[in-house]
């Protein structure tokens, strides 16, 4: 049986926007330049990561004949017009507004850094407005980027009435290293993966589902759904 859950925390590219499909989309453009291919094993071990970690690995894993500081700004160019026209994935609207209605203290912990994170929200102010606080790649107290438990530590340290215990922090992820980021931090988490992934990474997650529209919120001990 599950602990009492008091607080929740959500990553943010690929479980509330649909930003993933724009950094694949980003990569696989550049990588076609050099005759390259961005396979899906490497788009894995790229999410969840930070800009610049995620960057590094590209890089090293394709080949790529591109300074780093040229692969940076190629793809800040690239992500940051598409990201003006990201879209919410199914579910997370609804959920978001549905805890905060009912008081549960909320957080973002995302890889994201910041210069993106400000374009990706533009069109979601309000939403994104209930979150009591945002934890991104570049913040000075996060060492060391998921797997490592850093950012959920620091996410849920931050909450005005932080939790008792980490174990009644529950984590809305759908990346192999954030669900692996969780469990280093000891916090239980839903993992709502893309259905390319192999089921095989879905071993640590506490609940698997679909979408977040699956979610049943009462199942965590937590306010049903209203509707």
């Amino acid at each position: 049986m599950l602990p009492k859950i008091t607080h929740v925390i959500f990553d943010m590219d690929g479980l509330l926007l649909d930003s993933e499909r724009i950094y694949t989309e980003v990569t696989q453009e550049i990588a076609q330049r050099y005759g390259k291919n961005f396979t899906w094993d490497i788009k894995v071990q790229l999410m969840g990561r930070t800009q610049a970690k995620s960057n590094e690995i590209a890089l090293k894993l394709m080949d790529l004949p591109m300074t780093p500081e040229e692969y940076a700004t190629e793809t800040r160019r690239l992500q940051q017009e598409k990201f003006k026209h990201v879209a919410l994935m199914p579910g997370a609207e609804r959920l978001v507004r549905h805890l905060h209605r009912h008081g549960i203290p909320i957080c973002v912990a995302s890889g994201s850094a910041k210069y993106n994170y400000d374009i990706k929200v533009t069109n979601y102010q309000d939403l994104f407005g209930l979150f009591h606080h945002v934890v991104l790649g570049s913040d000075p107290e996060v060492k060391r980027c998921k797997p490592d438990p850093d950012a959920f530590l620091v996410a849920a340290s931050r909450f005005d009435n932080p939790p008792a215990d980490p174990e009644n922090v529950l984590v809305f992820e759908d990346a192999v290293h954030g669900v692996a980021a969780s469990c280093a931090a000891k916090m239980p988490v839903v993992m709502v993966p893309d259905p390319r992934m192999d089921p095989e990474h879905f071993k640590k997650a506490t609940l698997v589902l679909k979408s977040l529209e699956e979610f049943k919120p009462e199942e965590f001990g937590l306010p049903p759904f209203d509707e």
